[in-house]
């Protein structure tokens, strides 16, 4: 039986008994990587570098028969052949708990329960990678077991650079993904280069060893489908409503689980069997169905009955939208209300959408044999599906995009998803569900706040659980604004729920959406807690990379602002920095998350609590910066959601001091501007 001492060595004498992919489990599709004979040979050179030059005749022949077989060099020799999860953190054999806390969250994230592509080394959303190949994850884990604390591990990309000599209160491991020359951050360029094996997209939490399974946007998830109804169905409640959308397999598995919490009738097309299954077996889905007829009686039935379910359709999304077509055109029934997609739009040509004309086997046979006319056939799906989804919006239906580039490829392909007069080409037909549905909700500092409970104990996390209950009622009784009220009571009855909805799919994970007040003070309590053995080991704090300031992203997460600005990404890259410089365990910034490579900055952190001194100083700093940051750039764009929010905080703390802007009152002064100009002759 293997030992965690296993996933510290970096065996190369003797090597590791030659092994290949275990079919059994779901593998990511072949990745197209573009490469002429001479760069498949720089491949290969680059994935030889990492052994000594006694084993490189052997190991090029199964590097290079996996780069012509799959589109890359994942090293399956290199595969630990024990169960990678979330053990216990005094189970890892490390000089330092920060070292500790690392190697559960990356092992967390390779869980086959956890993992979308485990043995691809892929967390989430198609092609989110941990690494690049199993050498680098073999490489990390050695370097982490050895870091101390007045060391540093820094990451290009999936490779451990090195351990490098720097101080305790510098973060233990920096981690940059996708970083590129901006002209040259194209899906072509990627394509190449993780070919080559020089980069990768780490997607968000994925690449930066934060995930914590589908809960990771479970509330965020429920919180759009009610506000949804709430804002556009004018319902409080969602009995008798029905929600189609499509996706399971990461982070989309969520939608399942926010749809029973929500009370409606929910359901999910997958084109995989493997992910569709595994939601099923966790529970997160609680019927399948692969009959498109069957799958409409029983939509009837359970909005008949108000029944509270979620169905998983194996097969496309897009027979499912063109049948209600049909359904409606014979019946003049409307059977869906609410709709959205979370496919993984932002790679659609790398398998991160299905074309309905083929199968999935068919679909991937083709990508590998004919990635050209994959490409055609994705195109005409987009165009296909949005024909429908425009069909019965006309009839009542309301769709929004979930941030997952579903309408920016469709608009792409040809689809009329553009919204009519709009000369920005940020405006959609459709909403966004940060921008139009979430409402402000970043823009009043709340967001993904996310906690670990390194012990691996249930009752570590119910303790937790009541911690934060407990605080959040707290800030309640001392009185709130009432743009925020709402939101704490949300919040506060989510975290009161959480334990009886079943989250936890790998590490004792919770999410509980948070302002930056709530999330200081969170994170204090949980450091008192260990520090007087209340919780029985540190906690490790972190966020999705999708919240108030860790993401730039024009089409999703600052969709909202209409400043000009919102194409830079100086946020995303400040946040990076000084979450550093105030006390982070780790940091990470990525290129490309959620909407795609060369779309997108982005960055996250994790923070390990221990229930020392240094560690409370630590969390009220980086914690208060790593919010009020980004609501000071939302208040410099003129959202006054977010200036109010800045001015409140800077009245609670003195020396917080944010330049505000100040409002044109009139736009007639504008007008008045370049009339005078005009008639002057002035430039």
């Amino acid at each position: 039986m293997s030992t965690l001492a296993e996933v510290i060595t970096f065996p190369v004498s003797p090597l590791p008994t030659f092994r290949k992919r275990d079919e059994s489990m779901p593998h990511a599709p072949f990745r197209t990587h573009g490469l002429s004979q001479e760069e498949k040979k720089l491949a290969l050179r680059n994935a030889l570098r990492y052994f000594p030059p006694n084993v490189h005749e052997e190991l090029s022949q199964e590097f290079a028969e996996e780069l012509n077989q799959f589109g890359h060099i994942y090293m399956y020799r290199f595969m630990p052949t024990m169960e990678l999860r979330a053990y216990p953190i005094d189970q890892y054999p490390a000089k330092s708990k920060q070292g500790a806390a690392i190697m559960l969250m990356i092992m967390n994230n390779l869980d086959s329960k956890v993992a979308q592509f485990p043995q691809e080394l892929v967390t989430y959303g198609g092609n989110g990678q941990v690494f690049s190949n199993w050498a680098q994850f073999r490489l990390t884990m050695k370097y982490l077991s050895e870091l101390d604390e007045d060391q540093t591990l820094v990451m290009y990309s999936g490779h451990p650079c090195g351990l490098f000599p720097s101080s305790p209160i510098a973060p233990r491991l920096v981690i940059t993904n996708g970083m590129m020359i901006p002209k040259y951050s194209t899906s072509e360029n990627y394509d190449r280069l993780f070919g080559l094996g020089v980069t990768m997209y780490g997607q968000m939490t994925a690449g930066s060893y934060c995930y914590i399974g589908p809960q990771g946007i479970v509330h965020g998830t429920t919180l759009t489908v009610l506000n949804a109804g709430r804002r556009y169905l004018k319902l409080d409640s969602l009995k008798g409503i029905a929600f189609l959308t499509s996706g399971l397999g990461g982070m989309s598995g969520a939608q399942a689980k926010a749809a029973t919490i929500c009370g409606c009738v929910g359901i999910v097309a997958e084109v995989s069997y493997d992910a569709l299954k595994k939601r099923f077996d966790q529970g997160w889905l609680l019927e399948i169905t692969d009959d498109l007829d069957k799958l409409m009686e029983r939509i009837r039935e359970a909005k008949a009955k108000q029944e509270s379910t979620s169905i998983g359709f194996h097969g496309n999304i897009v027979a499912i939208w063109e049948r209600l077509v049909e359904e409606y055109n014979n019946t003049g029934e409307l059977l869906v209300e609410l709709g959205s997609d979370q496919t993984s739009c932002h790679c659609p040509f790398s398998g991160g959408y299905y074309p309905v004309q083929l199968t999935y086997k068919e679909a991937n046979e083709l990508l590998a044999e004919n990635p050209e006319k994959f490409r055609e056939l994705v195109k005409d799906s987009l165009r296909r599906q949005v024909l429908a989804i425009n069909a019965l919006a006309d009839k009542g239906l309301f769709f929004w995009d979930y941030g997952n580039a579903f309408l920016l490829e469709a608009r792409r392909a040809g689809a009329d998803v553009t919204k009519l007069g709009d000369l920005t080409g940020l405006l959609f037909r459709y909403p966004s569900y940060v921008q139009d549905i979430m409402g402000d909700i970043f823009s009043l500092g709340f967001g993904p706040f996310r906690w670990i409970c390194a012990s691996g104990k249930a009752e570590d996390l119910e303790k937790t659980d009541k911690i934060a209950v407990s605080v959040l009622e707290n800030i309640l009784s001392e009185g709130l604004d009432p743009s925020v009220k709402q939101q704490y009571e949300d919040n506060l009855h989510w975290i009161r729920e959480a334990g009886k909805n079943n989250l936890v799919v790998g590490s004792q994970a919770r999410i509980l959406y948070a302002d930056q007040r709530a999330r200081a003070a969170i994170a204090i309590a949980f450091n008192k807690a260990i520090k007087n053995k209340e919780i029985s080991d540190c906690i490790i704090v972190s966020r999705d990379h999708h919240d108030v300031s860790g993401t730039d992203s024009p089409f999703r997460e600052t969709s909202n602002v209409y400043d000009g600005s919102a194409f830079t990404a100086d946020m995303a890259v400040q946040n990076f920095v000084g979450d550093a410089i105030r006390g982070a365990t780790w940091v990470a910034l990525h290129n490309g998350g959620g909407v795609g490579w060369g779309e997108v900055m982005n960055g996250g952190f994790g923070l390990v609590l221990d229930g020392t001194a240094e560690a409370e100083k630590k969390a009220d700093s980086m914690l208060n910066w790593d919010v009020a940051n980004g609501v000071a750039r939302r208040s410099w764009s003129g959202n006054n959601y977010a200036k109010a929010t800045i001015q409140r905080e800077m009245e609670r703390n003195p020396r917080l001091k944010v330049t505000v802007p100040s409002n044109v009152e009139s736009e007639d002064i504008l007008d008045k501007a370049f009339s005078d100009v005009h008639v002057n002759g002035l430039n």
